[in-house]
């Protein structure tokens, strides 16, 4: 089995998981953070929803220059949902296309002229993309319980919905 093959059926699951919570993002709770430390829940939205295209870029290309990066801002859930859309269609395109051998080329993440990270191809789309979006993800679940928001089922019935 192709790499690609094994991969899609989590990103699909995980991707289908992750949609379902942004959807939950109240618009006058963008700006709302349980913490002075914490990104307020529009930031950490759009973080979520940007991610998946860090797939595209780790397969079809070699490495990423975050010097001067600044993430995208959305002020609105359907400019999120919008962003996660297109991110995942891309990003699942990239990982379909993709050969076993461009999974085990390297990637790196730099800073200018500093490499902060090299990684296999494969370990940046798990770790760097989609045990990234989970950690996200369960971030976004608490503050949504913090905001009197119902949680939706990720890995099994929340408080607010359903039973086995």
């Amino acid at each position: 089995m192709a790499i690609s093959a094994s991969l899609l059926p989590e990103f699909d699951h995980e991707m289908a998981t992750a949609r379902t919570v942004l959807e939950r993002v109240p618009a006058d709770k963008f700006g709302y953070k349980p913490h002075d430390k914490s990104m307020t829940m529009g930031v950490l939205a759009g973080h979520i929803a940007e991610m998946p295209g860090w797939a595209t870029v780790g397969l079809t290309q070699d490495s990423l220059d975050m010097a001067g990066y600044a993430p995208p801002k959305a002020s609105t859930p359907a400019e999120v949902l919008a962003a996660f859309d297109k991110n995942v269609a891309a990003a699942r395109a990239a990982m379909a296309a993709a050969s076993d051998e461009t999974y085990f080329q390297n990637w790196s993440l730099k800073r200018g002229d500093t490499t902060v990270m090299t990684l296999p191809k494969i370990a940046v789309v798990r770790t760097f993309v989609m045990n990234h979006i989970i950690h996200h993800r369960g971030q976004l679940s608490v503050y949504l319980r913090l905001n009197n928001v119902p949680v939706p089922s990720i890995y099994g019935p929340s408080a607010d919905e359903g039973s086995m």
